[in-house]
């Protein structure tokens, strides 16, 4: 996507809100941040313009907001800006359609979050593996996708965590989610191997002479931020097969179906996951095709139809 051609977009909008509107600085400061989550949302849907933007992406736009767990006043505001944006377009002849509808039901997409299995997300690590020119860029990489998927981390938790806030003896990271809530977050052995190589071997030559407590670094020394490590997941993706669809939050999607299709009780899970609510969590209670044959074929007194699931695969 042309992210510049849709930052300036915002960035003449919330102008205009502020010198010909008349609206104070807090209201038009509000109005940029929930923008730049629309902004998000695209680069995730690979969305190339504004004008492509139609009322199947708002509602996945919506979706998407109830799953990162914003409440119902916060998704209502944006979705009220988000219509005042494209109303501003319309107006400007960028549009010929305001794609927000005046009314929109609040009932979460009932189209399940993708996940990807353990073979998948094992294909996308060894890509980053293989497609780096650069042995330390691929180790940081491998622990990011562990990292990501392993504790079911949101990206911009990833981005801000600091070097002090991961504990390899324990196997777990202190996250700051969202409301600036506080969480410890679990991982096993292959994200606490993939991350102790990073530490090793790749940290110190990113950091350089730079001093910064920042867990991930980038190419420059800096904190790596939460587009680049979105626009990591996509490469990966892509480099293994899997397709356009999939991004740094599907991670965390396939990290909460596999913990709830290996029997986790959904109370751990929404702590794990930060969620304020257990409804949020729920949406991840769906079964797997095998999950629910397995089921079938133990709780029906009538089956008489042979398993076709084995033992869980290990992942190496």
């Amino acid at each position: 996507m042309n992210t510049q051609s849709f930052d300036i977009l915002a960035d003449n909008f919330c102008n205009n809100l502020e010198k010909l509107r008349g609206l104070s600085l807090f209201t038009v400061r509000g109005y940029r941040a929930d923008l730049k989550s629309v902004g998000e949302f695209m680069v995730m849907e690979e969305i190339s313009s504004v004008g492509e933007f139609d009322r199947q992406h708002v509602r996945r736009y919506l979706s998407w907001l109830l799953e990162l767990g914003y409440q119902r006043s916060s998704i209502v505001r944006k979705l009220s800006v988000l219509r005042r944006f494209f109303g501003w377009m319309l107006d400007g002849g960028y549009l010929k359609i305001n794609p927000v509808p005046r009314r929109l039901p609040m009932k979460k997409d009932r189209t399940l979050p993708r996940f990807l299995n353990t073979e998948e997300i094992s294909r996308m690590i060894v890509a980053s593996k293989e497609v780096s020119d650069k042995s330390w860029i691929s180790l940081r990489d491998a622990a990011l996708l562990e990292l990501l998927y392993g504790a079911g981390l949101r990206v911009s938790e990833v981005s801000f965590s600091d070097l002090s806030d991961l504990d390899l003896v324990t196997n777990q990271i202190k996250v700051k989610g969202k409301g600036s809530k506080e969480r410890i977050s679990l991982f096993g052995l292959p994200a606490a191997q993939a991350l102790q190589l990073y530490l090793e071997n790749a940290r110190p030559y990113l950091v350089d002479e730079k001093i910064t407590d920042a867990l991930f670094i980038s190419r420059d020394g800096n904190r790596l931020s939460v587009r680049s490590i979105q626009d990591r997941v996509v490469k990966y993706a892509r480099a293994s097969g899997l397709g356009q669809k999939v991004h740094a939050h599907t991670l965390r999607h396939s990290f909460a179906t596999h913990m709830i299709d290996g029997g986790a009780d959904l109370r751990v899970v929404q702590e794990l996951l930060g969620h304020s609510t257990p409804e949020t969590t729920q949406i991840y209670t769906h079964v797997t095709g095998s999950q629910a044959r397995k089921s079938y074929i133990l709780a029906h007194p009538m089956s008489d139809i042979e398993s076709e699931t084995g033992p869980k695969a290990n992942r190496g």
